[in-house]
C-alpha cells in the first residue's frame, strides 16, 4: 500500500487547429463528391491555407483524378495549419446530396475524429461523419507533353458520348488543324461525329490547337461517368491528348473559379 494517495492525471491532448470551409450553394460540393465517387470508395483530402486538394487513381489504374479547390472560392475559409482527413465517399456524398440548391454547406473539423457537415437556409441541419484511416498512397501526376488541345461545351461532349455509345463501348478521338472527329464501331455498325472550329469561338468546338494530327481511343464508360459527375460544375471541358497517350480533361469549379477537377484517362488498346 502506498503511504499516501496518488492522483493520476491524464496528459491533455494537443488541440487540433481544424478548418472551416463554407460555400453559398452545394453545387461545387456535389460536383466534387460525385466526381471522386466515380473512381474511389474512400478519399483523403488535404487542407491548407491555399484550399482543398485531392488526388488518387481508381483501383484498376485506368483513371486518375486531381482536385484543386482554392480557398478564394469559398464564402468562408480558414485553416490554421495543414490538415488531412479521410472519408468513405458513399457516406460523405449522401450527406452532401441532402443539400438543396439554395442551401449553404459548411464542412469543418475541430479537435475530433469526425467531420462536421452543416447545411442551412433557414432550416438548419448538422451531421457528424466519422473519419476513417487512410489506405491511400501518394499519387504522382504523370509528366506528359501533348500535341493537341481543344475545348468543347459540356452539353456537346455529353451528346457525343451518348451518340457514340449507341454503337460502341469506346470512342476514338482524331484531330487535325480545324476539326475533331469522334467515332466508334461495334458489332452493329459505326458512329461518327465531327466538330469544326468556328472562327467566332461560339460553336460546340470552342477552340483547337493541334501541333500535329492525333488519334487515340478511350473507354466510353469512364468518360460518361466523368462527364456526368464533374460536368455539372463546368460549362466547358478542356482536353489535351496525343496519339495513344492518356487523355487529360479539365473541368472548372465554376465560371469565375481557378479551381478544377482534372482527370487523366489511359488510352484503350484495341485488340
Amino acid at each position: 500500500m502506498p503511504d499516501k494517495e496518488e492522483t493520476v492525471t491524464a496528459a491533455p491532448k494537443a488541440a487540433m487547429a481544424g478548418f472551416v470551409a463554407r460555400t453559398q450553394s452545394p453545387s461545387q460540393w456535389k460536383a466534387v463528391t460525385a466526381a471522386i465517387q466515380t473512381l474511389v470508395e474512400e478519399a483523403t483530402f488535404d487542407v491548407n491555407q491555399d484550399g482543398i486538394t485531392f488526388r488518387a487513381m481508381d483501383p484498376s489504374h485506368v483513371a486518375l483524378i486531381d482536385l484543386f479547390w482554392p480557398s478564394a472560392d469559398f464564402q468562408k475559409f480558414s485553416c490554421e495549419k495543414p490538415d488531412r482527413f479521410t472519408v468513405r465517399m458513399d457516406d460523405f456524398a449522401k450527406l452532401i446530396r441532402r443539400a438543396e440548391s439554395k442551401d449553404s454547406v459548411e464542412i469543418s473539423r475541430a479537435g475530433s475524429e469526425s467531420l462536421n457537415v452543416k447545411i442551412s437556409n433557414g432550416y438548419k441541419r448538422e451531421f457528424e461523419l466519422h473519419l476513417i484511416e487512410s489506405s491511400q498512397s501518394n499519387t504522382p501526376l504523370p509528366k506528359l507533353t501533348y500535341d493537341t488541345k481543344f475545348v468543347t461545351t459540356e452539353p456537346a461532349f455529353d451528346r457525343i458520348l451518348n451518340d457514340v455509345s449507341a454503337i460502341s463501348n469506346y470512342i476514338s478521338i482524331e484531330s487535325g488543324k480545324d476539326k475533331v472527329i469522334f467515332s466508334g464501331k461495334g458489332d452493329t455498325g459505326r458512329a461518327n461525329v465531327e466538330l469544326e472550329k468556328a472562327e467566332s469561338g461560339k460553336g460546340d468546338l470552342v477552340s483547337l490547337v493541334s501541333e500535329k494530327e492525333s488519334k487515340s481511343n478511350y473507354s466510353i464508360e469512364y468518360l460518361l461517368k466523368i462527364t456526368k459527375s464533374a460536368g455539372s460544375a463546368s460549362d466547358t471541358i478542356n482536353f489535351e491528348y496525343s496519339s495513344k497517350m492518356p487523355l487529360r480533361m479539365d473541368f472548372k469549379l465554376g465560371e469565375n473559379s481557378n479551381g478544377y477537377i482534372r482527370f487523366y484517362l489511359a488510352p484503350r488498346v484495341q485488340e
